[in-house]
């Protein structure tokens, strides 16, 4: 993790151990039988209170002088004329339950009680549920627990995330009394401190020091809080985030974090059997997934193409908004000219599904070639490149359908390939790896390449290619044919150009030099010719095979 505070050690965190300032009655001890407690005094009980399903037989006088909350009830019953000198309170919805009202119950009767991490959230929310403030007895539980709680904040790094896990059970009354604010403020600005005005201790508290020696420096490092972040629940979390940006966190990390913390929660979702009975399960899975893509920082290169593909492909799978699955595609869209062939690997988890998902990319690039009226040439082209060498990375899939493969090649532009060789090397791979395709498949997937726009490499590996279908090697050869017949033909028309002006005078013989070759271009015509007439013979013959195969079955 890059810092001693971070490592999750068994190290024992902030402890508090608090008395009341004075106490109204002493007690003997508190026993519990079952979900029964007893306060065992001189004096009898005249106080029950059910917490849930626990009940506690207490003392009016040390829990009223105590609590504004027990004291106005009791004497509402008073008042109204309640003649039973054994009162009965039901309380539902503790904060905490009956454990934490135990620890009340005994602060009140003048025992210690212990605060930790881990139980000061839900005490100091019983503190202020049962109004235990100063105006009734100074030092009263809720001046206590708030001391010990903004201790914490201020000094300790993974006791808070400890706070905000005990949270997650009262989670209301703690947004009410603002401990999930102050502790989401508390980590943002301890992860946007600049590394070196800190040290950390083997306890991990958080001690400022001015200046750190330089072994400490390079223990440290500019993510040292992203495992950590990683463990919080996703209202906590993206409450975190705002406030690191807030506060200047640089776009790029904020973006790694983020890209973390959903790849741990997506890890746990099991996507490859992604079919949820539970509406409330789906719906969860679909809030979360938006409110990611909500909190994204806005800034280019904060967050990878990969990742950004990823997240949309689980939107598309718990069918999150169609105008945040929109603005995920042009975002990717504005990335994809500086992207790399494997920044589109997005896997499936079907078993018959391909390797990798080309439904979404191909998806994504309807998006970006529909708005590329306004881009320069280049631009372009490094797009069509990046296609054609995506093409190249899963044409070895066994179960890339020729629709699939077809379907991606022709999305293009005409004018988005200068060059068709990186096109030519991905049909060569598919070829390679579908040995059992028909002629017409074949024709199929060639269709797309244009074939004049082949180096003369490529060129003369094509016309050896037994994979290419048959038409595609005719004409390859006649393409050949023609190039040759050119280049003659403009040699020899620079030869006699060039001789024109150097001699006024062309003698009989140099005539006849420049007649030869005319008559050997007229030969190479008529042999053009009838390669033509040939590969015409051979298409017949084709079709007529083809419908004597096709009588045969019938």
């Amino acid at each position: 993790m890059g810092r001693k505070s971070v490592d999750r050690r068994n190290v024992s965190g902030n402890k508090c151990v608090i008395f009341p300032s004075k106490v109204s009655m002493v007690a003997e001890a508190l026993e519990r039988s079952n979900k029964n407690w007893i306060v065992r005094t001189k004096v009898a009980s005249d106080l029950i209170i059910q917490v849930g399903d626990s009940i506690f037989q207490l003392h009016k006088v040390p829990m009223v002088s105590r609590s504004g909350y027990l004291n106005r009830l009791i004497f509402q019953r008073i008042s109204i004329g309640e003649k039973n000198p054994i009162s009965k309170i039901q309380i539902d919805n503790f904060p905490g339950g009956a454990e934490i009202f135990e620890l009340a119950v005994k602060f009140c009767y003048g025992w210690k009680i212990e605060l930790t991490a881990a139980n000061i959230a839900p005490v100091y929310c019983a503190a202020n549920f049962l109004e235990m403030s100063d105006d009734l007895e100074q030092g009263n539980l809720i001046s206590k627990t708030e001391a010990f709680l903004s201790y914490i904040l201020f000094t300790s790094w993974k006791d808070i995330f400890q706070i905000l896990k005990s949270c997650e059970t009262i989670s209301s009354l703690t947004k009410e009394l603002l401990i999930v604010k102050r502790c989401c403020e508390s980590i943002a600005w301890k992860a946007c401190l600049d590394p070196k005005t800190f040290a950390c201790s083997d306890d991990d508290a958080f001690c400022f020091t001015g200046q750190a020696n330089d072994a400490e420096n390079t223990l440290v490092s500019k993510n040292w809080w992203f495992e950590d972040f990683s463990f919080l629940r996703i209202d906590h979390f993206l409450e975190v985030i705002e406030y690191i940006k807030r506060k200047g966190m640089r776009t790029e990390l904020v973006g790694s974090c983020i890209e973390n913390w959903t790849k741990k929660w997506v890890s746990q979702i099991p996507l490859g059997q992604l079919i949820l009975p539970k509406k409330l399960t789906h719906q969860l899975l679909k809030v979360t997934a938006e409110s990611l893509i909500k909190v994204l920082p806005e800034e280019k290169n904060s967050v990878s193409c990969n990742f950004l593909l990823h997240l949309l492909k689980l939107g598309m799978m718990i069918q999150i908004s169609f105008e945040l699955s929109k603005k995920l595609e042009q975002r990717i869209g504005v990335m994809l000219e500086k992207c790399s062939a494997s920044d589109l690997l997005v896997k499936n988890y079907g078993s018959n599904d391909t390797v990798y998902d080309v439904r979404i990319v191909t998806r994504v690039m309807e998006t970006y070639f529909s708005c590329v009226l306004n881009k320069p040439a280049s631009r372009v082209f490094a797009v069509g490149k990046l296609v054609d060498d995506y093409l190249t990375m899963i044409a070895r899939d066994e179960k890339l359908s020729v629709k699939q493969f077809q379907l991606l090649a022709e999305m293009l532009p005409k004018d988005a390939r200068y060059c068709n060789d990186n096109l030519y090397r991905a049909i060569d791979s598919y070829l390679k790896a579908h040995p059992n395709l028909t002629e017409e498949e074949r024709t199929s997937v060639c269709r797309t390449m244009d074939y004049h726009k082949l180096s003369k490499e490529a060129r003369q590996h094509a016309m050896k290619n037994d994979r290419l279908p048959l038409y595609i090697s005719m004409r390859l050869i006649l393409l050949e044919q023609v190039n040759m017949t050119k280049s003659m033909t403009a040699t020899e028309s620079n030869y006699c150009r060039t001789k024109a002006q150097s001699s006024i005078r062309i003698s009989k013989g140099l005539e006849k030099v420049c007649i030869t070759p005319q008559k050997e271009i007229k030969m190479m015509k008529k042999e053009v010719e009838h390669m033509k007439v040939q590969l015409n013979a051979l298409q017949k013959c084709k079709m007529h095979l083809q419908r004597q195969v096709k009588g045969c079955i019938m």
